[in-house]
This record gives structure tokens, sequence and C-alpha cells, in this order.
């Protein structure tokens, strides 16, 4: 029998999906990277967002935990990487490239990582300037209601969002982990950054 949500044996299972959340995506934006960088048009990747930072706990979402103001780590939805790019011109190869990443992923790991949940930031290289979206739909334009952002396709598969901010600080060092970097032949591994052992750990 499955123990109750709010028991100790029901948080420590809760938390140790969420851990196994954060890893599944790190392995997912190593897979990515590694193909990404055989591009020869991709100057440098980082891993953003929540899987590269450290986790922390928060009342989640979700109840009964919500309700009874337990905490547990914080829910990883999708992967965040930052792309540097010195041509835009084959957008759609490097889509077709992660693509095809995630899917040989499941095939070979059984670990489930959508195109969907995977947002890669374009940036200009020596400028860090944010330029668009790498864009998941498989034609441009789509015919979807959210190609008619303005200046959305203008690049093909270059996608844009209304209102959307770039915020600098993303790529801090305590918020980034750089993946790799063409002019140093830097590389590293995601899936390699540490994690709480057990759910209970901290």
């Amino acid at each position: 029998m499955a123990p109750r949500p709010t028991s100790r044996a029901g948080i420590e299972e809760q938390n140790r999906l969420l851990l196994d959340r954060y890893r599944q995506f790190r392995i997912a934006a190593d897979a990515v990277a590694a193909v990404l960088r055989s591009h020869p048009h991709v100057l440098a990747v980082s891993l953003i967002g929540s899987v590269a930072r450290d986790p922390w706990k928060e009342v989640p979402r979700f109840t009964p935990y919500r309700r009874a103001r337990i905490e547990l780590w914080h829910e990883c939805k999708d992967l965040d990487l930052a792309l540097w790019l010195s041509d835009l011109s084959d957008l759609n190869g490097l889509r077709r490239k992660s693509a095809a990443a995630l899917r040989e992923l499941m095939d070979r790991r059984r670990i489930g990582v959508g195109a969907h949940q995977v947002d890669v930031f374009i940036l200009e290289p020596g400028t860090d300037r944010y330029l668009g979206r790498l864009c998941s739909f498989n034609t441009c334009p789509k015919g979807k209601r959210e190609c008619l952002v303005p200046g959305c396709g203008e690049t093909p598969f270059l996608r844009q969002h209304e209102e959307f901010e770039w915020w600098a600080d993303t790529l801090a060092p305590a918020k980034a982990v750089r993946l790799f970097d063409r002019a140093s032949g830097a590389v590293a591994e995601a899936g390699g950054l540490p994690l709480p052992e057990t759910a209970e750990s901290s």
C-alpha cells in the first residue's frame, strides 16, 4: 500500500521524485548540448534556470502539501538553455538536432523530456543580447496563434514571445552552468552537478 502523501514516507517519496526530475532534466541538457556543439554555428551553450541551480525547498503548488504548508524540493517543469550562435541561418537544423537527441535519450535511457519542455534562448555573441527562442514547430510559420507575435519568424524558426523580458542576471555564475565554449574548448556535464543524496538530507 502506498504511503499517505503527508506521512514521512510519503513526503520522502515525493521529494525523491522531484530530485529525480532535476537529474533527468540535467541529463537531457547534456544530450542536447552534445549535439548542438557539433554544429559549426554554435559558439557556446549554458544551462540556465532552476535546473542549473542547487535545489531549494518551498511549499508546492499541489495539494495536499500546499494545504498543510509542507515544503518540498522545487518542482522543475522545463529545461532552459542559453545558446550563442555565429549565424542564424540554420535554426531549423538545430531544432531537428535537439529533438532527435531527446528522442534518442528516451529510446536509450527511458528519460522522457519532450521538445516542448526545452526552451533554447538564443543570444548574440559578445553582447549577450537576447534575440529570441529556438522554435519547436516543424515549419515556420506554423499558422498558430503564437506565430502572430510581432517579429516572430522574421528570422525562420526564431520565436518571439509577447511581453517577454530577458534578465541579464540569468547568466550570473550562481544561476548558469557553461556546458560548452568553442573559444576555450571547455566542455562540462550537467549530469555531474551535485544533488542531495536523499529527500531529507537538507
